[in-house]
């Protein structure tokens, strides 16, 4: 996999563009990865909503959860399903809206300088080895792209945000995954 660092896209994603980003801050260097779990609804894996969540789109009467996230407005820079597929909501130059309140190393506003990756799970089932194989590729990619995403720099959401988040969860092995990266 490969990242094109002047469009900020990666180029073996479905490119799918949320509104949900803004710039970042001037002068801004890309030095952490912030690794997530999502599903819509919570504990159901496949389907649109995600995506729809990420493009403004989802019929918050939907479903009960949906009624507790009505008008929220998030998104991050890429989706890892089930099956591996990688989709792309926000350019890696641009700031998406994953991370929320949240600090890391003493800093504040983690969106500013951070990259969000949503696996498809939850705290209550393991993540899938295709999701394991394409993590691996896309990381190795960003660290190629962003220099400063050193092995110490990649956090999950419950690391930025805790007491707050608890993803990727449990079920996230990370032993295997940093293992892998070497």
């Amino acid at each position: 996999m490969k990242v094109d660092t002047t469009s900020g896209l990666l180029k073996e994603a479905r490119y799918l563009p949320s509104d949900n980003h803004d710039d970042r801050p001037d002068g801004m260097t890309i030095d952490v990865l912030v690794i997530h779990a999502i599903s819509m609804p919570p504990g159901e894996y496949g389907g649109g909503d995600i995506e729809r969540l990420f493009g403004n789109t989802l019929d918050f009467e939907g479903h009960p959860f949906y009624m507790t996230i009505a008008g929220l407005r998030v998104s991050a820079h890429l989706l890892i399903r089930r099956d591996g597929e990688v989709v792309q909501f926000v350019p890696f130059t641009q700031r998406a809206w994953h991370a929320g309140v949240s600090q890391f190393d003493g800093r504040a506003r983690v969106n500013d300088f951070s990259i969000g990756i949503e696996l498809e799970g939850s705290d209550h089932a393991p993540f899938e080895e295709e999701q394991y194989r394409s993590l691996i590729e896309v990381t190795r990619a960003l660290q190629n792209a962003y220099p400063g995403i050193a092995a110490k720099r990649i956090v999950g959401h419950s690391d930025i945000a805790p007491g707050r988040k608890t993803d990727p969860g449990p079920h996230f092995n990370w032993r295997r995954f940093r293992r892998a990266l070497g």
